[in-house]
């Protein structure tokens, strides 16, 4: 924890007097209560799980669509906390399938139903194939999982949403987005909070992450240095998902207060701290072709090769932020932790439509990218979306 506080400028957690402040409730809900987390095996999702399994819930099951992250997260589990006297079990589900239908119809009986699954890549819009699938994970299977926990008499439904859907310029966070409009239609039949937050540093399958692999692999560091975000830890995702679930009024989204303990990073700079806290020395090159072929020389004299360069891909947002002008808040009730307030204001008509025109892309087999790109736009008018036809899949 203190390696990852250093390197994203900080020296102290978010939220640890608002967990400290409510600690007491925190462990009585969650030591009688029963959990389902869906997604618990991404970075975020273990984060979550780890959060509530040391509190002692009755019961804890965690889906994810990854067998081995799974085991990964029993092994780490059980290496860190030990046990509970709770039933503690995993299950390697789509949740999008009738295996997950099945599993939940026969398994039910929870208080609080986590969903932490998302494609969260802004590169996953570069195809139209992919794209779709993003609006299945993060639209269309978190509306069928409400519906089936508020169906099944789920106290309360709780959703990752991401800072990406404030303003929104590309298609994952404009897809969260128009997930939360999903949420405020089903917040009439059910209690429903969620949060969106920074950058999760280190997180799987994310630049940082990406840097443990290149030093493993003995190949170049690559970062843009005109890129500055939010980050958060792990761990103080898991907190902030979990003080949501449990404290959330109905539609509130929890994001961390920004302050002089949260400030905005480049990643070239994350990327020189990294490799100096590995006892390595950063040195720029040119281009791909000769950070390549450094690679192959410099680790031996305790050197690494970086390539950093300015961001010219589609998706990238100048700047980052939580809440839009439009939205009601509450920066009182907690000390690191702001809350939108939300009514249950949605377009019926445009949310029907939206299901009708994707169900028709789907039964022909057959759609574009600039099909789901427009109809996105119906659903936000001013969606700041800008294709450059640049994408990172293109660049090292």
């Amino acid at each position: 924890m203190n390696s990852i506080l250093s390197l994203i400028d900080r020296d102290k957690e978010l939220f640890s007097t608002d967990i400290q402040n409510h600690e007491a409730e925190l462990s009585e809900i969650v030591g009688a209560s029963r959990f389902l987390i869906l997604g618990g095996a991404g970075s975020i999702g273990q984060a979550v799980t780890k959060e509530i399994f040391k509190r002692a819930p009755t019961r804890l099951h965690v889906v994810d669509i990854s067998e081995n992250n799974l085991v990964e997260l029993v092994r780490d589990i059980r290496s860190s906390f030990g046990y509970i006297p709770g039933d503690f079990r995993t299950f390697a589900l789509d949740i999008g399938s009738i295996e997950y239908d099945a599993f939940f119809k026969a398994d039910g009986g929870y208080d609080y139903v986590l969903n932490l699954s998302a494609l969260k890549h802004v590169r996953s819009e570069e195809d139209p194939f992919t794209l779709m699938r993003m609006v299945d994970v993060n639209v269309f299977n978190t509306d069928k999982t409400v519906r089936q926990a508020s169906e099944a008499g789920v106290t309360k439904y709780f959703c990752v949403s991401t800072d990406k859907a404030a303003n929104p310029v590309n298609m994952m966070g404009a897809s969260k987005r128009i997930m939360e409009m999903f949420l405020m239609r089903r917040s009439q039949g059910m209690k429903i909070s969620t949060a969106r937050f920074a950058n999760v540093a280190f997180s799987d399958g994310s630049l940082l992450h990406g840097f443990n692999q290149r030093l493993e692999k003995r190949q170049p560091i690559v970062a843009p240095m005109d890129v500055r975000r939010y980050f958060v830890t792990p761990k103080e995702s898991g907190e902030l998902c979990l003080m949501s679930c449990i404290f959330g009024d109905n539609r509130d989204i929890f994001f961390p207060k920004l302050s002089e303990v949260l400030h905005l990073v480049s990643f070239a700079d994350i990327a020189v701290k990294y490799l100096r806290q590995k006892g390595l020395e950063p040195v720029l090159c040119r281009d791909e072709d000769e950070a390549r072929e450094l690679a192959k020389t410099l680790p031996e004299q305790g050197k690494w090769p970086c390539l950093f360069s300015n961001s010219d891909t589609t998706g990238e947002k100048d700047f980052e932020e939580f809440y839009t002008d439009q939205e009601v808040l509450d920066m009182e009730r907690f000390d690191n932790m702001g809350i939108i307030k939300n009514e249950a204001i949605f377009d019926e008509e445009l949310l029907s439509e939206f299901e009708e025109r994707i169900a028709s892309m789907k039964h022909k087999l057959a759609w574009r990218k600039e099909d789901i790109v427009q109809l996105f736009f119906r659903l936000i008018p001013d969606f700041g979306h800008k294709e450059t036809g640049k994408y990172l899949d293109s660049k090292m």
